[in-house]
């Protein structure tokens, strides 16, 4: 392996600003489940992007915000952790959320306003990483007018030093050429971490168990996504057949309920999209077989979290 761009870079930002989506777009490939829901992510992801000139790193990372929850806290840590690892950071916004907290009346300097809290409080750590950072403004096809932007950028350039500022939309793949272009320069040149054709460090065990969760947080509605993890029992691949048996774990008896639905019809709902999405990934037939289990209150004992792998 020669010397060339080479580094790792996280992906950090406040929970449903399009972390996820903008990974997989970079990749051209899914790594990362997403759904319409905050903190869907709830792990460490690497997404790895090699092409003739350089090795870029990705590491996708559950929203920041203040936790409440045992799982939550293991969340934000996991996220939090990144910053001391990496070469980068890309800190990611939502261009909606940012004109929210910003007056019609002000200036197009952006002066007189303030960072959305939230975003602020990611910020705070993206200050103590003392990182090179680019900021990322996502869902830009989402605004009426492009000049919309400029109050947003010019109150992001006040309040912090980040190498650029790029608008984005991860969802119509639009600005990753400028994004890709300004991250290059930033990591050291030296040999490649991962071959060629690697484009994620996790497993197909892993990535089946995320497959099923997403189907879940999409199939199943208030606090039901939060309360459910899923489990790998069998992963067997065969020469045209991979056969896989998971569990779902959720925490009380009418959460198992609505998982399985009348006359199972939710479960099997939900076990036709994630075989069809991971026949899709592995390239052949996948026999998936679905089972819901009560494990109460699991995700605020740090036995089930380590069991899980939420905390080490």
């Amino acid at each position: 392996m020669g010397n060339q761009a080479t580094g790792f870079i996280t992906i950090v930002g406040r929970p449903n600003v399009g972390k996820s989506t903008l990974l997989n777009g970079l990749l051209g490939e899914k790594v990362a489940i997403v759904s319409p829901k905050p903190q869907t992510t709830r792990d460490r992801i690497r997404g790895i992007r090699t092409d003739a000139t350089s090795q870029l790193v990705f590491i996708d990372t559950p929203g920041i915000h203040k936790p409440l929850k045992a799982l939550n806290r293991a969340m934000v840590e996991a996220a939090v952790s990144t910053l001391a690892e990496v070469d980068v950071v890309v800190l990611v916004i939502s261009a909606p959320e940012q004109l929210k907290s910003i007056s019609p009346d002000a200036p197009a300097d952006g002066s007189g306003q303030s960072v959305p809290p939230a975003d602020a409080h990611v910020l705070e750590f993206v200050r103590e990483a003392a990182k090179p950072a680019v900021l990322v403004i996502n869902k830009t096809d989402k605004l009426s007018d492009k000049r919309l932007l400029l109050p947003i950028m010019e109150l992001w350039q006040r309040a912090h030093p980040f190498t650029s500022l790029v608008p984005c939309s991860a969802l119509l793949k639009e600005g990753f050429e400028r994004l890709l272009g300004e991250l290059v320069p930033l990591v050291p040149v030296g040999p490649k971490h991962y071959d060629d054709d690697i484009y994620t460090d996790r497993s197909l065990r892993f990535l089946a168990a995320e497959t099923i969760r997403e189907k879940l947080f999409f199939n199943t509605e208030q606090e039901i996504p939060y309360s459910l993890v899923v489990e790998i029992e069998r992963f067997e691949r065969r020469r045209a057949l991979t056969v896989i048996e998971a569990l779902i774990h959720v925490e009380r008896p009418g959460q198992k309920a609505v998982v399985i639905g009348k006359g199972g019809a939710m479960l099997k709902r939900i076990g036709t999209a994630a075989r069809a999405d991971l026949e899709d990934l592995i390239g052949h037939q996948v026999l998936l077989n679905l089972h819901v289990r009560i494990e109460r209150n699991w995700s605020t004992r740090k036995t089930m979290l380590r069991r899980f792998g939420y905390l080490e």
